[in-house]
């Protein structure tokens, strides 16, 4: 029965594990846990292909529970059932240590029913998610379980797996490889640090490879074939797709155009044009505001160039508006006032609108009122002093000018026109 290379080769100890040095190191917690055997309930979360189920199998073995998995994506209530059946009987008689992957696929219900025996410590949980846990794991298993992260390994960690793949298939076929330099280094980088992705990788090429001298050539030409894209983690529903966003937004915000354009690209390699369309929209108002106001005319004719145009040329217009706020000056005077005026609305701050202000109809027969308005037209520079804000609020200053050159230059605009200077 087949095998993949991965599976083959899985790590039996801690020690061949590689990368998540931040919890498995010689000082990381998750490590001292498992040496200690104490074992609490566990959740593990990142992406795949960080070594989550490898962990899990290697912590049972150490424990000496009986090792139960399941799959939320196929598994159900009446599988948990059926495992807690097995409790205090000849089958698991130091209890189960249960691997639940995905559990984020697990309904309210199906997580609950895990509650009485993981409490009573008849079962040791460890479930894996790469979603976010605090975001798709309800309170109750939560509370009752410790979160690690498990990142994205490194391609220096990534290589020494895919070096050990290399080795284990040239001594599984009788034949040594032909390595084209740089095929290592490129197949640890294109994984995107999911190590399963590489070793899937190392096998496809050795099965695909033609002999040459006796040797198995693999060629760079070959290695770029099976990692096409491979880099690329990405979900739009996920925890992945509002993190490329995040950091593009605040690549933005922060001024570096080289940074912004490579979560630019890394979006539109995935084929994602509206997302990146709709956050430079929201960056143009919120970042660059009234300090280039011109910035948003200009990025909604990018966006809509780019939407007609869609890939590969959308990148184009794309581009130029990413570099265009990327090197723009930057204030957020208006989304900070707003705030302050919406907070003030949410706490109940409002107060009556002032009379003079109110429509026309407000008085019915009182239109005398109307005349207090004084209609700012028909005075000297089109300003004239008069409340606006209810009485409540009337001193309540939410704009501040920016210190940026627009807004500098409007603030002494109305210095002068208001006499404050």
């Amino acid at each position: 029965m087949y095998r993949p290379l991965a599976d083959e080769i899985r790590p039996q100890s801690l020690e061949e594990v590689v990368g998540q040095e931040h919890i498995l190191g010689e000082k990381g917690i998750l490590r001292r846990i498992v040496e200690k055997g104490n074992i609490p309930n566990l959740i593990f979360y990142g992406p795949s292909g960080t070594g989550k189920t490898t962990v899990a199998e290697i912590i049972a073995k150490k424990t000496k529970r009986s090792f139960r998995k399941l799959n939320a994506t196929t598994a159900g209530i009446s599988d948990i059932k059926a495992i807690i059946s097995e409790l205090d009987t000849m089958m698991t008689p130091n209890g189960v240590l249960l691997y639940l992957d995905e559990i984020q696929y697990f309904n309210k219900k199906q997580q609950q029913s895990l509650l009485e025996n993981i409490e009573s410590g008849h079962i040791c949980l460890i479930a894996s998610t790469t979603e976010n846990p605090y975001f798709y794991v309800y309170n109750a298993i939560l509370s009752r379980s410790t979160v690690f992260e498990f990142k994205a390994v490194e391609a220096a960690s990534v290589k020494k797996a895919v070096k050990r793949a290399i080795g284990y298939m040239e001594e599984k076929l009788g034949l040594k490889a032909s390595i084209e330099d740089e095929v290592i280094n490129h197949i640890s980088y294109a994984c995107g640090g999911d190590v399963r992705k590489a070793i899937n990788s190392v096998e496809l090429l050795f099965h695909a490879a033609g002999e040459d001298n006796g040797k198995l050539a693999i060629t760079m030409e070959d290695a770029r074939s099976v990692s096409q894209r491979s880099a690329m983690r990405y979900d739009r529903e996920g925890d992945q797709h509002y993190d490329i966003l995040s950091a593009f937004q605040k690549s933005i915000r922060g001024s570096d155009p080289d940074a912004a354009l490579h979560y630019l690209a890394r979006l539109l390699e995935a084929g994602d044009i509206l997302s990146p369309c709709r956050r430079l929209l929201v960056i143009a108002a919120e970042d660059i505001g009234l300090a280039y106001p011109q910035a948003i005319s200009i990025v909604k004719a990018c966006v809509d160039s780019a939407v007609q145009l869609g890939l590969p040329e959308a990148m184009i217009p794309l581009a130029e508006a990413v570099i265009l706020l990327a090197t723009a000056p930057k204030s957020n005077s208006a989304v900070s006032a707003i705030g302050r005026a919406m907070r003030d609305i949410r706490e109940g701050r409002t107060g009556d609108i002032p009379r003079h202000l109110k429509n026309l109809h407000a008085d019915g027969a009182e239109v005398t009122r109307v005349k207090e308005y004084k209609y700012a037209h028909d005075y000297k520079n089109h300003y004239v002093v008069q409340q606006y804000l209810p009485d409540e609020l009337k001193d309540v200053k939410y704009y501040q000018y920016g210190e940026n050159k627009t807004e500098q230059a409007a603030k002494k605009y109305w210095d002068l026109i208001k006499g404050l200077k």
